[in-house]
């Protein structure tokens, strides 16, 4: 028989968590990687992605000995002791690779989770807008892109007005859901980010001026209070 082929290298978005993972941390799971590559994330974010690079390695491991079984009962090979002893034999390594993909999948689950519970406790109420926020918020409603510096790998936002606004403070608005970017594009092109309703609901919100009355003028002492036609 001809040897076994060998194992192709892991490749990225191939687990079955990838879309949530991309649903907690607001990115693609080829940028994550990028970030990490860079030393770019925090601690949280840089442990998920190491844990999700095992768990693309050990979904390759799967792969591989899956289609090894299907070649081996394709009827390309003699059926034969030798046939059956080697079919055996990658159905336990097929066992044991799955086994392997369940565990890294849990340690994935697990280090999402506080990811995942500090993106929720940071959601931001409209009320909670700051001056900064709502700045932010309307500048990117007027047009805005995400651009990385080809030199620095420093990454910012550059509204239509020409107002800059940081790549942490992004982030923030991103992970409020408050922001959404456009990773179809490469962000050295520049990626547009735009409001999603969340946020085009919390910046109409936070830009309405409630009705207010005005303050009554405390009576001097010997006084009595003004009328209704003296305050006019």
């Amino acid at each position: 028989m001809p040897p076994e082929p060998a194992p192709t290298p892991a490749r990225r978005a191939v687990s079955s968590l990838d879309h949530h993972i991309e649903a907690v941390t607001g990115h693609a799971i080829d940028t994550l990687w990028a970030y990490r590559d860079r030393g770019v994330l925090d601690e949280p974010h840089a442990h998920l992605v190491d844990r999700h690079r095992e768990l693309a390695k050990a979904q390759t491991g799967v792969t591989f000995y899956l289609r090894l079984l299907n070649r081996l009962s394709s009827g390309e090979f003699d059926v034969d002791d030798a046939l059956f002893t080697r079919i055996d034999r990658t159905v336990k390594q097929l066992e044991e690779a799955t086994d392997a993909r369940e565990a890294a999948a849990r340690k994935v689950l697990a280090a999402l989770e506080p990811i995942e519970a500090a993106a929720a406790a940071s959601v931001l109420d409209t009320k909670q807008l700051s001056t900064d926020d709502q700045a932010a918020l309307l500048a990117i409603a007027g047009g805005a892109k995400l651009y990385e510096h080809l030199l620095t790998g420093r990454m910012s936002v550059t509204a239509a007005s020409g107002t800059r606004i940081p790549h942490l403070k992004l982030q923030r608005l991103e992970d409020a859901g408050l922001v959404v970017r456009d990773t179809d594009h490469p962000v050295h092109a520049g990626q547009t980010v735009s409001l999603t309703d969340a946020g085009r609901a919390a910046l109409s919100a936070a830009r309405r001026t409630p009705t207010t009355q005005a303050p009554t003028l405390p009576a001097r002492p010997g006084t009595s209070p003004p009328t209704p036609a003296q305050r006019r």
